[in-house]
């Protein structure tokens, strides 16, 4: 959808091809089988959002999306210790993934200049290894036809065939890199208590990467109509279960209890769903010597990083105001904007991918093939910085500050590398926290279901 808003002002028309049908209103549907789990939308995302979709945030937050202070409304226990609750000026929105893509898909696709092909699905694309003319696509129990356009956007996520259909066109393949830790998630969703102070903060209890062990974590996010969606995964050798009994004992055998403690103050609303498809995984368009002029990819076609870090659509929504950005600085599809085109996107999403995969190397048994050198040579002594980063910010407003803007995608990685921020890490801290800083009346919760 974002996609197609980045290029309406530069085309005459705008075709969608979905292979799944909307629903009427913000419910799961087949074409998003990850969308029954927890998502998040970082401030950059948002902000990316909000640019090319004016209006979005408001439309959200109306239809019971929380706007959650990072990290002032997080309850935080990361493998370093609790994290004080420092304001800033970053956020996060959390609600359902149905709620934010009929938001969004509403918005998106309010003009005359777009349409949407339903039940019809892209397997080829047209033209040769120097321009790509548009796709073959088939709807369903229908014949293959010829779609042509002038610019044809990938935005087709984890099963992209791209890859192949450049093959096909006579292109040498992509090159990959790959990190798969096995991580599988268990997602259920629940009524919070009643009088539950609102919003509740996101709880978030994550694995000690640095243990040795297969990663336990376990993450609570208010949504909307007073409901949480809680979700629970494990690395490889240590994966939840899709049972209700298993999901409540999983919990419990977290780092700490709280998340447990926290479900059986709630009512379940859903059975426990699960899904494997967390990998991080790369494809390296922007450094094809030879490239077909016409063509765009983005979102997790491209980078598909480990949804534990909750980056993929805030990656998205960037991409796409990165699509929409080249499009005008350049006058509208001239020679040469694919390539500029693609190698913006894979900026935007460097720094998440490398976030997701240094850490996910740290866990046993991750099935690994990477060639970047800064997960390679460099990666042990770019993991020992991340973690005195990481754990400085626990108490240090300053550093936890600025590597809070990295994380939301609302700064480079490289200003955790100036000398403002390396004079930062020398400031006073707090003393660190040895229990959950919950508020009185979060507190109560937890009291009540004891």
């Amino acid at each position: 959808m974002l996609a197609a808003r980045a290029l309406r002002d530069h085309v005459d028309h705008v075709t969608v091809v979905e292979r799944d049908t909307y629903p009427d209103g913000p419910e799961p549907r087949k074409g998003v089988p990850q969308g029954r789990h927890a998502h998040i939308l970082w401030s950059g995302g948002a902000e990316a959002i909000e640019a090319l979709l004016p209006g979005t945030l408001d439309r959200l937050c109306a239809a019971g999306a929380h706007r959650i202070g990072v990290k002032e409304d997080m309850v935080l226990y990361s493998a370093y210790g609790w994290q004080h609750r420092f304001p800033g000026a970053h956020y996060a929105l959390t609600c359902s993934r149905p709620l934010l893509d009929r938001t969004v898909r509403e918005a998106a696709l309010n003009h005359p200049g777009t349409d949407v092909l339903t039940r019809t699905e892209a397997h080829g694309l047209l033209g040769d290894r120097t321009s790509v003319t548009g796709v073959r696509v088939r709807t369903s129990g229908g014949p293959s036809r010829e779609l042509a356009a002038d610019i044809v956007v990938d935005a087709t996520g984890r099963g992209s065939r791209l890859r192949h259909w450049l093959t096909d066109l006579g292109l040498p393949p992509a090159t990959e890199e790959s990190v798969d830790t096995g991580l599988t998630y268990a997602t259920r969703v629940f009524r919070a208590p009643a009088g539950v102070p609102r919003p509740f903060p996101v709880v978030s209890v994550y694995a000690d990467h640095r243990s040795g062990t297969p990663g336990r974590n376990g993450l609570l996010l208010p949504i909307e109509d007073d409901r949480w969606i809680i979700t629970l995964s494990g690395t490889r050798g240590g994966e939840p279960t899709a049972d209700d009994d298993g999901f409540a004992a999983f919990a419990r055998s977290l780092r700490d209890p709280i998340i447990a403690d926290l479900i059986e103050a709630a009512e379940p609303l859903t059975p426990v769903r699960t899904t494997r498809s967390t990998l991080n995984r790369r494809m390296h368009l922007d450094r094809l010597a030879d490239r077909p002029e016409g063509l765009v990819a983005l979102g997790d076609c491209v980078v598909a990083v480990n949804p534990i870090h909750g980056h993929g659509m805030s990656v998205a929504a960037q991409s796409a105001r990165a699509l929409e950005t080249c499009l005008s600085r350049a006058g509208g599809l001239k020679p040469g904007l694919a390539r500029t085109a693609q190698q913006a996107i894979a900026a935007v999403a460097d720094a998440p991918w490398l976030l997701s995969a240094s850490q996910d190397l740290c866990y046993p048994g991750n099935k690994s093939s990477v060639s970047d050198p800064r997960l390679t040579t460099q990666a042990a002594q770019r993991q020992g910085f991340a973690d005195m980063v990481t754990s400085a910010s626990l108490v240090n407003e300053s550093v936890c500050d600025a590597l809070t803007a990295v994380t939301t995608l609302t700064a480079p990685l490289s200003s955790l590398e100036t000398p403002e921020f390396l004079a930062a890490m020398r400031q006073p801290a707090r003393p660190p926290l040895t229990a959950a800083p919950l508020k009185d009346a979060e507190a109560a919760v937890l009291r009540a279901a004891k």
